[in-house]
């Protein structure tokens, strides 16, 4: 059986090195040709506005997913109309709007940060009468890693942002003053089975994902059933099929949902060594009807980000509990390169090995 991908960044890749012992075989699309998917299988480079080349894509697949939630709509859509896609090309749409994903949110009972579409300026002053200061200006559309977005602190950060960010469509949202940042993982079946994993804690700099422990330490158990409900209300919703993530934040001891990713997570790598089953094969077996495997995690874990750089590897895997994972990317600043993941048996253990981990880190920033 051959999967497609759409997208050939390295969460496609992990997707193929999940499903290669399942006897699977992979083909990524996507715009560039130096996709770090295409080390490990076959790579169509094209746009995604050409028919001809998704339809050379196509062929031979049995069905297609996707690693990257800004694929066009309308070429999820086309390619629906010959083979199976999961999840449905209806999420990439929710998932592609801020202001359609928190209308969404809303209109199924989950709370959101207050939020306010802009298309002019005189919008924006009047999403900040309802708002106040501080308050996020963000892309409507295909802002990640903290790229799209202003903090308005004052009035002084007005002017700043519109030169930056106005003549787009635009959402402003209230800045919340949360506890701190956390994400669920869920997956659901073909048949609509679920299986969720624990709660993540997530660590962000400069808008970029930096750290992230699983289970998230000191969560009360109603917290983990919140995030569980909020998850299963959105992929019945959407009938939805595979991993899906969604980024909550924690105030005043409940769950408001900022933005969902319509597949597998950074937050989620985690899982590779620190679960009985990775988020990546948990959404091969989810798209392929196969069982969902257990997402019980094997002790303690944490993830961290490598950013522009490059640590010196036999000094990593010589940190108890260690996995280093590299993308075969350039590396260059501000760029996801690879992760390192640290499992242990107590948070003790841990929290030593991503002291060590750490460190080691910044020396080689410095």
């Amino acid at each position: 059986m051959q999967i497609g991908v759409l997208g050939g960044g390295q969460l496609g890749r992990m997707l193929a090195l999940a499903g290669y012992p399942l006897g699977l075989r992979f083909k990524f699309f996507d715009t560039t040709a130096e996709a770090p998917a295409g080390q490990l299988a076959e790579l169509v480079v094209g746009d995604y506005a050409d028919e001809g080349a998704l339809a050379r894509f196509a062929e031979g697949l049995s069905l297609l997913t996707y690693e990257f939630e800004n694929v066009p709509v309308a070429a999820a859509a086309r390619l629906a109309q010959h083979r199976p896609v999961y999840p449905p090309p209806g999420a990439l749409e929710v998932a592609q709007d801020r202001v359609a994903e928190k209308t969404f949110f809303q209109e199924l009972g989950i709370p959101t940060p207050l939020f306010y579409p802009v298309q002019t300026r005189n919008d924006l002053l009047d999403g900040l009468e309802r708002t106040g200061w501080p308050a996020l200006l963000k892309t409507r559309r295909l802002g990640y890693d903290g790229k799209g977005q202003r903090l308005l602190r004052s009035p002084a950060d007005l002017e700043a942002a519109w030169q930056e960010l106005g003549g787009q469509p635009l959402i402003l949202e209230a800045f919340v003053p949360f506890e701190r940042e956390l994400s669920i993982l869920a997956v659901r079946g073909r048949g609509g089975q679920v299986a969720f994993y624990p709660l993540v804690e997530n660590h962000h700099a400069g808008g970029i994902l930096r750290k992230s422990r699983a289970p998230a330490p000191a969560t009360p158990a109603r917290l983990q059933h919140e995030a569980e409900r909020i998850a299963t209300r959105v992929m019945e919703a959407l009938d939805y099929v595979g991993v899906l993530a969604i980024e909550l934040f924690e105030v005043e001891g409940t769950l408001w949902a900022n933005e969902m990713a319509p597949r597998v997570h950074n937050s989620g790598h985690w899982t590779l060594e620190g679960a009985e089953t990775s988020q990546f094969e948990n959404h091969l077996r989810a798209i392929l009807g196969l069982p969902l495997g257990s997402t019980a995690p094997r002790g303690q874990a944490a993830m961290l980000n490598l950013i522009g750089l490059k640590p010196d590897f036999a000094r990593v895997l010589a940190i108890p509990g260690a996995h280093l994972h590299w993308y075969g990317k350039e590396v260059r600043p501000g760029r996801k390169v690879g992760h390192i993941t640290l499992r242990a048996d107590t948070p003790e253990a841990l929290e030593a090995h991503l002291g060590r981990l750490e460190a080691l880190l910044a020396e080689t920033k410095d």
